[in-house]
């Protein structure tokens, strides 16, 4: 079939599958270094003890038939060596059909990780990831011109994410609609960045053209892409220029940039594609059915798109195959972080030698400037902040947090920047204590060095040893 193949997205299908391969290779080293602390067989949320309440047909995972932290360890650094090598290319050297089952691997073994990831893995760039991912197994390699059936379905999930992230937000908060947004999302966001600050300084009338901007970007734009070139070009590129000033902004994993590579695929680069022989037949029925499978799939997601009552970042499905996306339909005006704190006094004392642990991205020390993390994913930071927002996104990992810091648990400690006790003196007792937080203004920088103000709030959780058992917040 003539129609089947676009040989002028050669290079756009390279630099797509390039790309994504970097993106996987970051999600899976994300989960080697972190999983022993969070899910392994002493992690704050277990996967033996997910898997045993859970079953496979609700969460498809390899683990459900055996887990050990050794087997997560070996899918972990298998999926980085497999990623790294179809950064490499090796898929080009492959025949057609070894190619597509190199590609299902790393899809397979993340699927098997999200599954089992319960809060830590909750995140919507994480079916992202896997929905852009299977989609990615039908792409081709060398043997074939890029289908045109599998492009048109990753301009449907970059639609998706992109229209899906616009109406949440003229549904949700009312700072969407009137252009005063960004006057606190750039303080109160996750994790903020290197930047951040700056963009929050920026001059308020200049807040209101980004968020307009915004809205024409998220709400219009998205149809452009399945107009003829060079018209879905342009709309792919004012899509990744979009990215890239979030991408300045702050921290947001891996969110960016796999929309990135979504655009990257709608984009039609110049290039001398080589002359190939038409598509087999065997390929040929396998996409054509895939397609029209996640089409299929693709009603509820749309439903839900279309609803007043629109929910975010929700899978339809347990592979993740098609997805409803969506970020920030709300905005905090005022941003809460919960300081943990130990000590070694025996007799716990409001006054005493209280000494603060210091995690790697959230706020911490006023004096200490955000770094840069994304695309890797800090995760337990990103729950510390949810957590700041509500205890009740803490039960159920929060008192074993605490457990491990008093046991000075080595894989837990590798999470934070620091830790404010020697190995073989843990502290005594910990607790947590939450502090209103707010960028320092430029006469405040100047004068203290700080880009943070801190006050106190509250009591987090009260000072708790290894002897009682811990409270929850």
């Amino acid at each position: 079939m003539d129609w089947f193949t676009a040989p002028g997205y050669w290079l756009s299908r390279l630099v797509f599958q390039r790309a994504l391969a970097g993106v996987y290779l970051v999600a899976f080293l994300t989960a080697a270094l972190q999983f022993r602390a969070l899910l392994g067989e002493r992690g704050l949320l277990p996967v033996p003890r997910f898997v045993a309440r859970v079953p496979f047909r609700r969460a498809p995972s390899l683990f459900h038939w055996r887990y050990s932290d050794r087997l997560f360890a070996a899918c972990a650094w298998t999926g980085c060596a497999v990623s790294a090598a179809l950064l490499a290319g090796i898929d080009g050297y492959l025949p057609l059909g070894a190619a597509m089952a190199l590609w299902l691997v790393p899809w397979a073994l993340y699927l098997s990780i999200v599954n089992v990831g319960q809060t830590w893995y909750g995140f919507g760039w994480e079916s992202l990831l896997l929905e852009t991912g299977f989609l990615a197994v039908f792409l081709g390699n060398d043997e074939v011109a890029p289908p045109v059936v599998v492009l048109f379905l990753l301009r449907w999930l970059l639609f998706r994410v992109e229209f899906g992230a616009g109406l949440i937000k003229m549904r949700g908060d009312a700072c969407w609609r009137n252009l005063t947004c960004l006057h606190h999302h750039h303080e109160t966001q996750p994790m903020p960045g290197p930047l951040s600050w700056f963009f929050h300084h920026l001059p308020g009338p200049l807040h209101k053209v980004e968020v307009a901007a915004n809205h024409v970007t998220q709400l219009v734009v998205p149809f452009l892409l399945f107009t003829p070139q060079p018209v879905a070009t342009a709309a792919a590129a004012l899509m990744v220029l979009t990215q890239l000033w979030l991408v300045l902004s702050g921290n947001f994993a891996w969110l960016n940039w796999i929309t990135i590579v979504l655009a990257v695929s709608a984009l039609r680069l110049p290039y001398d594609a080589p002359s190939v022989p038409g598509a087999p037949l065997w390929y040929e029925v396998v996409v054509l059915a895939v397609a029209a499978l996640l089409l299929f799939l693709s009603y509820r997601p749309v439903v839900n798109m279309l609803s007043r009552r629109q929910v975010m970042n929700r899978s339809f499905d347990p592979l993740h195959l098609v997805n409803t996306y969506g970020a920030f339909g709300s905005v905090s005006r005022v941003r809460h972080e919960i300081v943990v704190e130990g000590t070694l006094d025996e007799v716990p004392r409001e006054d005493g030698d209280w000494r603060a642990y210091e995690f790697r991205g959230k706020p911490g020390d006023p004096r200490r400037w955000p770094r840069q993390f994304a695309p890797y994913h800090l995760r337990l930071d990103w729950m510390m902040w949810f957590a700041a927002l509500s205890p009740g996104y803490a039960g159920t990992w929060f008192a074993a947090l605490v457990e491990r810091l008093l046991e000075n648990d080595p894989a837990t400690l590798r999470l934070l920047r620091r830790s404010p006790f020697p190995p073989d003196r843990p502290p005594r007792h910990v607790r947590a204590r939450l502090f209103r937080y707010r960028y320092t203004t430029w006469r405040e920088l100047r004068e203290t060095g700080a880009c943070w103000e801190r006050t106190y709030v509250r009591e987090y959780l009260p000072p708790t040893r290894l002897t009682a058992p811990v409270r929850e917040p």
